[in-house]
């Protein structure tokens, strides 16, 4: 009796330590992306982590990995099995009472309730239980890295709208000045002055410019508007307004250095950490499939008993099932050893397999290692090509700007032609334009680099 109280004690533990998420569902109820009037870079980001298939799918995989740790240490518990079996006996059959076979319909049944609990399997068990986890942990920095990918990209497609946006303001503005220098030749011409006839025919030609100018950058416009929509994966709303929540007005150079920047990447960067974490688990793999050399050890109980409808007691009379089920009730107490001492090498040949699993999780270590290190001296010259580029335009734009600003007083004067006026406004129109992008694209190299030092901030 005391036996079958022990067997109900292990089921009690067993159930009691099944671990129960409650209060935390796998999968959160989908929210609602609700864009209104303003659609902000921080917002942009949220929604596109939010709706990428990408960084779902690897959500998934890492709550696949966590269902595999919570398996690997529970696999440590107690089993616990209950059998039953309950049926009829048609033709001849034993009586348990007399042991002579009858011909008859007889009622029968079996039952029993076991129990295990491992003791020592070469530490397979405990090291499968590390690397569970450390697989788990590795799939956690692998969806950081996935979200940090879509931050990057949603980051540029949003400081593109920006730049389409400025530039679109630029070209009406141009638009706007050629206008009105068109309207004081066409002016002139009515009240009968003398013009030089190109004057009128070359600002024509250069309002008509700006005018398919301003088609082009109200399509790179919506274009651009059009892929950040994409990014988020949500339907395109043509009137939405964009945040400026970005500051262009106060750049100055980057102060860092590569050597600086990979060192700082090696400590915050997914992808690193991930490849770490894979090499620790592919370890602990190994260090389990070489426990599989080892004898396991088990303790082991059980107690059955069992039930005959030809049963029948010293008066003839037919035994009830209970009384039955409670005479015949065995039970058992032991220690199971089990000792694979040749299996066709499938042990040896699994822990070859394993090594070649874990060099091969050292080379990926090794190349993410090498592969950051490029990539951070790529993202290191890429900002200060935009730098250089970024002050190149600005001075040029400077300097253009006050040449137009004197060839227009000429021009407005008589003293010079209008396909002068035509050069030097596009020439200072051209220099504007370039201006706006490279500020927003050497903001964005800016923000890959903070990236790298863990510090990337979304406004």
């Amino acid at each position: 009796m005391r036996t079958l109280s022990f067997l109900f004690l292990l089921l009690s533990v067993t159930l009691c330590s099944t671990t129960l998420d409650a209060q935390t569902p796998v999968f959160a109820p989908p929210q609602t992306d609700v864009i209104g009037p303003v659609l902000t870079l921080r917002q942009a980001v949220e929604i596109a982590i939010r709706n990428n298939l990408v960084v779902n799918t690897q959500d998934l995989q890492s709550q696949s990995y966590k269902v595999a740790f919570d398996q690997s240490w529970e696999y440590m518990l107690p089993t616990l099995n209950l059998q039953a079996q309950q049926g009829i006996n048609f033709g001849r059959s034993l009586n348990p009472t007399t042991y002579q076979y009858v011909t008859q319909q007889t009622g029968s049944g079996n039952y029993g309730l076991n129990a295990n609990i491992p003791i020592f399997q070469g530490l397979q068990l405990q090291n499968g239980v590390k690397a569970a986890r450390y697989n788990f942990e590795a799939s956690r920095y692998d969806l950081k890295w996935q979200k940090d990918n879509i931050t990057l990209s949603v980051l540029l497609a949003y400081l593109q709208v920006l730049s389409a946006r400025d530039q679109l303001v630029a070209v009406r503005q141009q638009e706007a000045q050629d206008t009105a220098q068109l309207h004081r030749l066409e002016a002139q011409a009515k009240e009968g002055a003398v013009l030089v006839l190109s004057n009128l025919t070359d600002v024509q030609g250069q309002v008509a410019q700006d005018e398919i100018n301003i088609a082009t950058a109200v399509n790179t416009f919506e274009s651009n508007k059009v892929g950040l929509f994409a990014l988020m994966n949500v339907p395109y709303k043509r009137d939405v307004e964009y945040e400026n929540s970005v500051n262009t007005s106060n750049i100055a150079d980057y102060q860092a250095s590569p050597d600086t920047l990979f060192n700082t990447a090696l400590q915050v960067v997914p992808t690193i950490e991930s490849a770490r974490l894979k090499v620790l688990a592919a370890e602990k793999v190994v260090a389990a499939a070489r426990g599989a050399y080892w004898p396991s050890i088990s303790f082991g109980a059980s107690v059955t008993s069992y039930y005959n409808g030809s049963a029948q007691d010293a008066n003839n009379l037919k035994i009830p099932w209970g009384t039955q089920f409670k005479d015949n009730r065995a039970e058992f107490i032991g220690i199971n050893l089990n000792w694979n001492i040749l299996n066709g090498f499938r042990v040896r040949n699994n822990v070859r397999n394993q090594k070649i699993n874990l060099q091969a999780a050292k080379n990926n270590a090794n190349n993410a290692r090498f592969f950051l290190q490029q990539q951070v001296e790529l993202a290191f010259q890429n900002m200060i090509a935009a730098y250089k580029a970024y002050k190149f335009y600005n001075d040029q734009a400077a300097a253009y700007a006050e040449s137009f600003r004197i060839t227009n007083i000429r021009f407005t004067e008589g003293v010079v032609t209008g396909d002068v006026y035509i050069q030097a406004k596009a020439r200072s129109d051209a220099a504007t334009i370039n201006a706006a992008y490279s500020r927003y694209a050497y903001i964005f190299r800016t923000k890959v680099l903070d990236y790298y030092q863990g510090r990337l901030a979304i406004p």
